[in-house]
């Protein structure tokens, strides 16, 4: 196991702080890492009643392009894994769950970042309004399940959360949840 020897605040942004840290390892030898530090988030499998989830479709400026992708959304400070989920989903799509359940929690980049994803199997749907952040622009698509699962499988849809997410909510509806 590896021992921080020093830790050094680099930069501070409301999402993330990046951090430089010597270690010592276990052979003696010293080592430095490049650490992102984040606040976790959570996101929704929203499964309707003809077995199709909502995804919603927004460009991501860090890739140059347009993903699909469960709704989703950062933290906020002191709210737990589940709070969050059913309010990015709300502010999102306007979808409201009568259920959530846990499916799975990822790591996204667990090499530079301890960002952790809890992502939640939604169920019992209804309708509301959606009220997205401002400059969020994003657009409610549904999509059956297994034409989510192909295309994570095929590499069309590449988001970590979203394939965790689904790849785990097929797993639960094969064993019979």
């Amino acid at each position: 196991m590896e021992k921080t020897v020093e830790d050094r605040l680099r930069w501070r942004g409301k999402v993330f702080e990046a951090r430089t840290l010597d270690v010592l390892l276990p052979d003696g030898s010293s080592g430095y890492r490049e650490v992102v530090r984040h606040h976790g988030g959570a996101g929704v499998v929203a499964l309707d009643d003809d077995g199709r989830i909502c995804l919603v479709r927004q460009y991501r400026v860090a890739l140059g392009r347009m993903t699909l992708e469960i709704p989703a959304g950062k933290l906020e400070p002191g709210e737990d894994g589940v709070s969050c989920a059913a309010r990015e989903l709300a502010e999102e799509t306007g979808i409201l769950a009568g259920r959530l359940e846990r499916l799975v929690c990822v790591f996204g980049s667990p090499g530079f970042t301890d960002e952790q994803t809890e992502v939640f199997l939604a169920r019992d749907l209804s309708q509301g309004v959606a009220s997205p952040d401002k400059g969020e622009l994003v657009e409610c698509i549904w999509v059956p399940l297994q034409d989510v699962v192909d295309a994570a499988l095929r590499g069309l849809i590449q988001d970590g959360k979203t394939v965790s997410g689904a790849l785990a909510a097929k797993a639960l509806l094969v064993s019979g949840r």
